[in-house]
């Protein structure tokens, strides 16, 4: 960086005595306790992109697989529901129990075969079925959403490990200019040249800047581990080095983002669906106010006597309807109420939830090229200011390391409204169903 070029040119005495003066330690200056040390620095690893990630949590995580098995066995039951129930056979014998064999000149001896089979009454079943293949149209979507909410959980954690993994690498970038610049003051205060409080600045700033580093580092195994989650691997699996990455643009207007949910959130069209299950219920209850048949055939075999056939159909009353039928009828209307209620807070929550993101987006966008094209090129320059200040004697030390420290904020703060937007993004694409960012 232009910083550490600059500390050479750095007065030719002061750099003498840099080089002659004893070996000046913080600790020569600070006796309030030992300063922890940073974190180490990581090894070099390759570096993974978020759409290797994206491609891994979709085949191994358990959760996906889990929705996915679920939807399959909903789709499994609908041609269950649509079939008659199994039909009874019947094996009679009247006659001798021991032995078995039939009374010879009874006419009402007989061996019987029979086959019995229940009817619901027209429209059931139809209804049954309707309501199984809106229940595995359910299971489906949320299958769909549960894919959708792991990747942007992954998103947001992926953009979490870059934030924090570029923040590392500014801070621990500047320590080694700070440590520069530790030492330049140490040793104009030892040859009377400078301050005890530039010295001690330095070395504050160094250690909150440690700090710092710790702070960021429990961050990074946070989002490593939360990442390796959504991966279905030990927490403590290596991950490599997040790619960079280009900064996605959103395209849409808040407008078209919620025309985009009303047609594609998977959460919407749950509820939609639940609602039409529970008027499927509804006219399924009213029903039941109707009988089943059953309808049955029978065969006598009775040796010397002719053969006999028979049939028989059988009609169920519903007597007891108001202890049965009417509190069902009612159970299924106010289930009804409460899914179109569902829907309606749905709806709600969706255009909040995406006027808030939205907002959040717009504004880290403004931010991220506020910071690249005016508060980073500005406060460069005038760092290189204070630096050509400090040289000629015409800045002290203490606005040396506030312009340094200003230009480490500015860029720390870029990366955050970076990640801030594509956040937004990501849980914005789960709320509209759609991919916004490619």
């Amino acid at each position: 960086m232009f910083v550490k070029k600059a500390l050479k040119g750095i007065p030719l005495a002061i750099v003498l005595c840099v080089i002659g003066a004893p070996n000046v330690h913080s600790k020569d200056l600070l006796s309030a306790g030992t300063t922890p040390s940073a974190p180490e620095e990581p090894k070099k690893s390759e570096t993974i992109t978020l759409g290797e990630l994206l491609k891994i949590a979709v085949e191994n995580n358990p959760a996906i697989q889990a929705s996915e098995s679920a939807a399959h066995a909903k789709k499994a039951s609908i041609s269950a529901a649509r079939t008659l129930p199994d039909p009874t056979v019947t094996l009679q014998s009247m006659g001798d129990v021991i032995p078995g064999k039939l009374q010879r000149g009874d006419p009402s001896s007989a061996r019987v075969i029979g086959v019995e089979q229940e009817i619901p009454f027209p429209g059931k079943l139809g209804l049954k079925g309707k309501i199984a293949s809106i229940e595995a149209e359910v299971e489906q979507l949320n299958h769909t959403q549960t894919r959708r909410q792991i990747v942007a959980e992954l998103k947001q954690a992926y953009y979490e490990l870059f934030l924090v993994t570029k923040s590392m690498e500014i801070v621990r970038t500047n320590m080694k200019l700070l440590q520069d610049l530790a030492e330049v003051a140490e040793t104009r205060y030892r040859v009377g040249q400078g301050i005890q409080q530039d010295a001690l600045k330095a070395q504050v700033e160094i250690s909150k800047n440690i700090e710092r580093l710790l702070r960021l580092d429990q961050r990074r195994v946070t989002a490593e581990a939360q990442i390796n989650r959504l991966l279905n691997r030990p927490p403590d699996a290596p991950l490599g080095k997040p790619a960079d990455f280009q900064k996605a643009e959103l395209k849409y207007s808040l407008e078209e983002l919620s025309q985009m949910a009303k047609l594609n959130s998977t959460a919407l069209q749950v509820r939609e669906r639940e609602v039409e299950r529970g008027q499927r219920t509804v006219e399924l209850a009213q029903r039941g106010y109707y009988p089943d048949f059953s309808f049955g055939f029978n065969y006598y075999d009775r040796e010397e006597n002719p053969k006999m056939y028979g049939w028989m159909l059988k009609a169920s009353v519903p007597l007891y309807f108001w202890r049965k039928q009417r509190p069902e009828s009612e159970s299924a209307r106010s289930s009804l109420e409460s899914a179109r209620k569902m829907r309606e807070s749905t709806t709600v929550s969706l255009d909040s939830e995406i006027k808030q993101l939205y907002t959040v987006a717009t504004s880290s966008d403004r931010l991220v090229k506020l910071y690249a094209t005016v508060l980073v090129p500005q406060t460069k320059f005038s760092l290189q200011s204070a630096i050509a200040n400090y040289q000629v004697g015409k800045a002290d030390f203490l606005t040396l390391i506030d312009s340094f420290l200003a230009l480490q904020e500015v860029e720390l703060k870029m990366y955050e409204s970076l990640s801030d937007f594509e956040k937004a993004l990501a849980q914005t694409e789960l709320l509209v169903g759609t991919d916004l960012t490619g």
